[in-house]
């Protein structure tokens, strides 16, 4: 449990923490990879080879969160096709009476993503999630993605927090670790971010399966008559 006497900031990742990162995994590795296919003359195991390749050369950089780096690189219209899948965003489960909770304590609420803008605003407008958060944060406004330590330094200049009164989620474990670095106090992990594939194992940091994990206020029988 968490003592939400002890924290004033909470930061909140957007793919895989707030929203099923199965819309992600789905469009990175099934339909980019279709369109590719289709728009070279190419097999699909041909162009995912391709695609894989090349994501792997920036893996973790800015520029593999960027949609108009791939739009350029790949020769697809990303934001567009994005919109296409868009029936398959969905928030995560009990992630809106979280916010709800959160919204009856004095908390300041930040969204801290690495997704493009483009991204968020699609995302948002999708999800309605936007009114909840005091800012939203994204990784290319702050000129270095999450994982990196100077992120974090930047982020702690730009939009001041105290680290040690600070809880973040985030399903990446390497924003995690770079988040520890600078001093952040309360961190968790998602166990499942992508709910068609299976709960991963977790033993770095504490996680959770649902945020009632950490719900302000939630009893036991709450979670059991639901």
């Amino acid at each position: 449990m968490v003592d939400w006497d002890d924290i004033d900031v909470v930061l909140l990742d957007m793919d895989g923490t707030l929203l099923d990162l199965h819309f992600d995994n789905h469009f990175w590795l099934t339909h980019v990879p279709h369109q590719f296919a289709n728009m070279h003359g190419m097999g699909i195991e041909q162009a995912m080879q391709e695609l894989v390749s090349r994501y792997r050369e920036v893996e973790g950089s800015l520029e593999w969160y960027c949609v108009d780096y791939w739009s350029d690189k790949l020769g697809l219209d990303i934001v567009q096709l994005k919109h296409d899948m868009s029936h398959k965003i969905s928030i995560r489960p009990r992630v809106i009476k979280f916010l709800d909770a959160l919204h009856g304590l004095s908390i300041d609420l930040r969204l801290v993503t690495n997704a493009h803008n483009k991204a968020i605003q699609m995302k948002m407008r999708y999800t309605g999630l936007a009114p909840y958060f005091e800012m939203i944060v994204c990784s290319h406004d702050i000129g270095a993605p999450k994982e990196a330590p100077e992120f974090w330094s930047l982020l702690h200049e730009r939009h001041p927090f105290d680290p040690r009164r600070t809880l973040l989620v985030d399903d990446n474990l390497n924003v995690l670790r770079a988040a520890r670095g600078h001093g952040v106090r309360y961190l968790f992990a998602i166990y499942q971010p992508d709910s068609q594939q299976p709960v991963r194992e977790v033993e770095e940091f504490q996680a959770l399966h649902s945020f009632d994990d950490i719900m302000p206020g939630i009893k036991l029988d709450d979670i059991e008559n639901e």
